[in-house]
């Protein structure tokens, strides 16, 4: 079981709204499928946090379900009890800051700012383009990639 804490006022918008407003679990079940991450698992939402249980294919999947669920507008939290198949390593998360950039992160993290797109694929689908992240949004940094 994890418990993972997101940035509430940052995320993507469900609701067509710019204003936090209450998640609901149908919501974040269709975005998860909307991304194709759909599996055996049940979302539950109480105020700004959400519960997903059940099971994901690879611990990637199982990452990428937390970052989906997370990076929602109105999301502070989520807390997961996912199950994999196999054991392997966690990938790190990293919460962008303001003028950060793939290139940047992949410096701090991966020790060589060229290994960006290591990070964009590692977060494909929830990110369409590098350039495309914001403050707040939580990032996959792959385990396998760590310098």
């Amino acid at each position: 079981m994890g418990f993972f804490d997101f940035v509430k006022d940052a995320g993507k918008k469900l609701w067509g709204s710019d204003e936090p407003e209450a998640a609901s679990a149908e919501a974040i079940e269709k975005e998860v499928a909307a991304l194709g991450l759909d599996g055996d698992i049940k979302v539950e939402v109480s105020g700004d946090k959400v519960k997903i249980a059940g099971a994901a294919p690879t611990q990637e999947a199982r990452e990428k379900l937390i970052l989906a669920a997370g990076n929602v507008l109105g999301i502070a939290s989520v807390e997961e009890e996912i199950t994999v198949a196999t054991t392997e390593p966690e990938a790190r998360f990293h919460t962008v800051a303001k003028g950060d950039t793939l290139w940047k992160i992949a410096e701090d993290t991966l020790g060589k700012g060229g290994r960006y797109m290591e990070i964009f694929e590692a977060n494909k689908p929830m990110l369409s383009h590098p350039d495309k992240i914001y403050p707040g949004q939580v990032l996959r940094i792959p385990a396998e990639a760590v310098a």
